[in-house]
C-alpha cells in the first residue's frame, strides 16, 4: 500500500463489490498514513505539549479522528453502539481557532498515550467491519450510509494536514525525521517573479448532489461570477520575495496592515514569518522535523494578514492594484488551464496529494503553461470569506463543518498543499480559517481592478435553528408567553430550596433561558447537543444579536434580528457560558450545579433511563432537577423500549411522570404538583405548533 500516493474514490462508477473493497482499502491507507504522521514524534511528552496556543495537544487529534467515526456512524443511525464513552466525549469536540476559553487545561485530563492507541485499534476495526457488512447501493451519494464512513475519512485526512502544522510547531527535539516525510532536497535562489495577463470570464462554483466526488456541504450549490480580465503573479511568492518585505521593516510599519493586522502584529511582536528562524548567521526554515539552511526560491509560508501586508506594500512599491485573488479569480486561472481533478491525474502535475515530497519544493518546479504552482506547494490565501453557494444546505451528519465560519472572519485557501490529499486535493474543495491562522500556507498576488465586494454575514436560513431564534426572543403568538422565559420564572419558584451559585441549562438551544437564568444565578452553563444552535448562543454573548430569516409562505422570508440589550440580557451575559455536548454523556466538569434545568429534552434522548439514573451526579445535594416536556414520545429519537412512559405495563396506563418518580426516586423528592408551560413555534406566517410541556420540580435527597 503506497500510502503517500492514493485517490479519493469515485463514487457513481464501478460495482458494489468492487467500490466497498476499494472505499475499504482507502480507509486502511487513510488511517495508517495518520498513525505514521504521529511517529515523528519523538517522544511521548511531545503528545502533551501545547506548541500551537489554539489548537489542543496533540493527543487530542490522536483519539479526535477516531472518535469522530463512531459519533458519526451513531448520528447516521449505522450503529447504536459506543465504544468508549468517556473518550467519546473527550475527544469529540475540537476548538475553533477563536475559542479561547474551552482551551483552559483544567478542563482537559488527557488519558495515558497506550490507552489512545488501543482505542484506536479497536475503532479501527469496528470501521472495517462496518464497511464490510453495510449494505452498497450505486452511486454513493450524500444520503447514502456510507457517506458517514467517507465523511469520517476525509475528516481524518484533514488532521492529517492541521496535525502536521502543529508538529512543525513543536521544539525540534521533540521530532523526528523519518523515511516516510522525506522532504525536497531542491534549493538555490529564487526566480524573479512578474505578472503575466489572465483573461476574465463567467466562472461557475458548486456542483450538484449527483457529483462524483464526496464534498462536504459547503461545495454543493452553486454561484455564477464575472471575472474581469486581471494579471496574475507567475510564481507563488518565495521567500527571497518575501525578504524585500522584511527587510524594509514591513512588520514595523502600520501603513502596510489592516487594522485587524496591526492588532496582531503588535500581540504577537511578529517581525518575519512564522517558519523563519533568526539566527547568528542569517535566516533558516523550520520544516516539520528539521531545521535546514533556508531554502529561498520555496513559497514563503505566512497567515491571510501577513499576505495582505505584503500586497499593499507591493501596491504602493509598484503603483499598481495589487491585491490577493478571490475565490473567483483562482478558479478562472485554474480553469483555464484545465486541470485534471486528483482522482484523474496519473501523477500529480504539482506538489501536492504527498507524490513528491513531505515539504514545500521550488517555485519554479511544477509549471502549468506560463505559470507555475497554480495547484500545490501551498495553499494560496484569497481576499474571500467563505459563505455557502445558493441551495447550500447543511448536511445531517456534520451540522457545524461549515455554518460556523460564516462569519465574514474565516478567508479561504485555495489549490491545496505538499500535504494535501483526499478532498483537499480536488478542484471543488473549500476550506477556510481565521486570518490570523497558521497553515501551509502562502500567497500568489494579482493585479486586477475589479472591486472586491465587501461581505456580509449570512441571515441564519436553517429553518430549525431560525424558528428557535424567534421562539426565544421574537414576538409572541396567541398571548403566550416565551417558552424559556416560563422555564426560568419557574426555577426561581425554588431557589429557597438551593443555593445560587452555579445552574446548567442542558437543551439550552439557542440560549434563552440560560441567559434568563443569569439574572438570579452567578453562573450559568448552557450545553446543547446541536453545534448549530450552540453557534447562535455563543454569537449571542459575545456580539449581542443575531440576524435570521422566518418563512412567511412560499419562496418569500421576512429578516429579523435578536438582540440581547432589548431584554437587558447583555447584563448578564458574561455569567453565562455555551458548549456543545450530549446530555447523556457529559464531560466530568460539569458538576456541581445548585440547579439544572432539562426544557424539552427527555423525550428526544435516545436514552432517557440513563439520563435519569446519572444526572444526580452533577447536581449538590439540595440541588433541583426541573424537567419540562411534552412527552412526545417518537421512535425517530427513542427506540420504544427506551420510553420511560406513555406505554402500557401489565394493561395499565403507565405515564411519563410514573417514570420519573420510579426513575428519580432513589435521589430525588418531587416538589410541588406539576405544572403545565404552554409553548408556540412559528412555522411560517400561517402555521404554528402550539404544545403544552408538563414541568415537574426534584430535590436531590442524597
Amino acid at each position: 500500500m503506497n500510502l503517500r500516493n492514493t485517490r479519493t474514490p469515485i463514487l457513481n462508477q464501478g460495482n458494489a463489490d468492487e467500490k466497498r473493497e476499494e472505499i475499504r482499502q482507502y480507509f486502511h491507507a487513510t488511517y495508517s498514513l495518520d498513525e505514521q504522521l504521529y511517529e515523528t514524534l519523538a517522544s511521548q511528552d511531545a503528545f502533551y505539549l501545547r506548541p500551537e496556543p489554539l489548537r489542543h495537544p496533540l493527543i487530542f487529534y490522536l483519539g479526535h479522528t477516531a472518535v469522530f467515526y463512531v459519533n458519526k456512524l451513531i448520528v447516521a443511525k449505522i450503529t447504536n453502539q459506543r465504544i468508549n464513552p468517556r473518550f467519546e466525549s473527550m475527544f469529540a469536540v475540537g476548538v475553533d481557532e477563536m475559542s479561547w476559553d474551552d482551551l483552559n487545561a483544567a478542563h482537559y485530563d488527557w488519558p495515558p498515550l497506550d490507552e489512545v492507541k488501543a482505542y484506536r485499534d479497536t475503532v479501527r476495526g469496528f470501521v472495517d467491519e462496518t464497511i464490510r457488512a453495510l449494505p452498497l447501493t450505486m452511486p454513493i451519494h450524500w444520503d447514502n450510509p456510507f457517506w458517514a464512513i467517507l465523511m469520517g475519512m476525509e475528516h481524518q485526512r484533514i488532521h492529517l494536514e492541521t496535525s502536521s502544522v502543529i508538529i512543525r510547531r513543536l521544539p525540534i527535539e521533540k521530532v523526528q525525521q523519518l523515511p516516510l516525510w522525506e522532504i525536497c532536497p531542491e534549493s538555490s535562489q529564487a526566480p524573479e517573479n512578474s505578472l503575466l495577463p489572465v483573461a476574465g470570464g463567467r466562472v461557475v462554483l458548486g456542483k450538484s448532489r449527483d457529483h462524483a466526488l464526496y464534498g462536504w456541504d459547503n461545495e454543493f450549490g452553486r454561484q455564477e461570477n464575472d471575472v474581469w480580465d486581471f494579471s496574475a503573479s507567475r510564481f507563488l511568492v518565495s521567500n527571497q520575495e518575501f525578504l524585500g518585505f522584511v527587510e524594509d521593516a514591513g512588520y514595523e510599519k502600520e501603513k502596510y496592515w489592516t487594522h485587524e493586522g496591526w492588532e496582531w502584529v503588535n500581540y504577537c511582536q511578529a517581525r518575519h514569518p512564522l517558519f523563519w528562524i533568526d539566527s547568528p548567521a542569517g535566516y533558516r526554515f523550520r520544516t516539520m522535523a528539521q531545521i535546514i539552511d533556508m531554502p529561498w526560491n520555496w513559497p514563503v509560508e505566512v497567515n491571510y494578514l501577513e499576505a495582505k501586508a505584503f500586497c499593499n506594500w507591493a501596491a504602493r512599491k509598484t503603483g499598481k492594484p495589487i491585491r490577493l485573488p478571490t475565490e473567483a479569480e483562482w478558479y478562472r486561472l485554474r480553469d483555464l488551464h484545465a486541470i485534471l481533478d486528483q482522482p484523474y491525474w496519473d501523477k500529480a502535475p504539482g506538489n501536492i496529494n504527498l507524490e513528491h515530497w513531505a515539504s514545500s519544493c521550488p517555485v519554479d518546479r511544477f509549471a502549468f503553461g506560463e505559470f507555475f504552482d497554480i495547484i500545490g506547494n501551498v495553499w494560496q490565501w484569497t481576499e474571500t470569506p467563505i459563505t455557502g453557494f445558493d441551495g447550500f444546505q447543511i448536511h445531517p451528519y456534520y451540522d457545524d463543518f461549515s455554518t460556523p465560519t460564516f462569519d465574514t472572519q474565516h478567508n479561504l485557501i485555495k489549490g491545496g498543499s505538499w500535504i494535501s490529499t483526499g478532498n483537499e486535493a480536488t478542484r471543488d474543495s473549500r476550506y477556510a480559517f481565521r486570518r490570523h491562522f497558521f497553515q501551509h500556507a502562502g500567497l500568489r498576488y494579482v493585479e486586477s481592478n475589479q472591486p472586491l465586494e465587501m461581505p456580509e454575514a449570512m441571515y441564519e436560513t436553517d429553518m430549525a435553528v431560525s424558528q428557535y431564534c424567534e421562539a426565544h426572543y421574537g414576538r409572541t403568538y396567541f398571548d403566550v408567553p416565551h417558552f424559556p422565559v416560563q422555564c426560568a420564572e419557574f426555577c426561581f419558584r425554588f431557589m429557597q430550596q438551593s443555593g445560587r451559585s452555579k445552574a446548567l441549562d442542558l437543551n439550552c438551544s439557542v440560549g434563552r433561558a440560560s441567559f434568563e437564568l443569569a439574572r438570579q444565578f452567578d453562573h450559568v452553563t448552557g450545553i446543547d447537543f446541536s453545534a448549530r444552535f450552540i453557534r447562535i448562543a455563543l454569537q449571542l454573548k459575545e456580539k449581542g444579536n443575531v440576524h435570521f430569516e422566518l418563512a412567511e409562505e412560499g419562496e418569500i422570508v421576512s429578516y429579523h434580528e435578536a438582540r440581547l440589550s432589548d431584554t437587558g440580557l447583555d447584563r448578564v451575559a458574561d455569567r453565562v457560558d455555551f458548549f456543545q455536548g450530549d446530555a447523556t454523556n457529559l464531560k466530568p466538569q460539569f458538576t456541581g450545579y445548585d440547579l439544572i434545568l432539562a426544557a424539552n429534552l427527555l423525550d428526544r434522548l435516545s436514552d432517557p433511563r440513563r439520563f435519569l439514573e446519572t444526572i444526580h451526579r452533577r447536581l449538590k445535594v439540595g440541588g433541583i432537577l426541573v424537567i419540562a416536556s411534552p412527552y412526545i414520545w417518537l421512535e425517530e429519537f427513542t427506540k420504544k423500549e427506551n420510553w420511560i412512559g406513555g406505554i402500557r405495563k401489565a394493561g395499565e396506563s403507565y405515564t411519563t411522570l410514573d417514570g420519573l418518580r420510579d426513575l428519580l426516586g432513589q435521589h430525588f423528592r418531587i416538589l410541588d404538583t406539576p405544572q403545565n408551560i404552554e409553548f408556540v413555534i412559528r412555522e411560517t406566517r400561517r402555521k404554528y405548533q402550539h404544545s403544552v410541556a408538563e414541568v415537574t420540580a426534584w430535590e436531590r435527597t442524597v
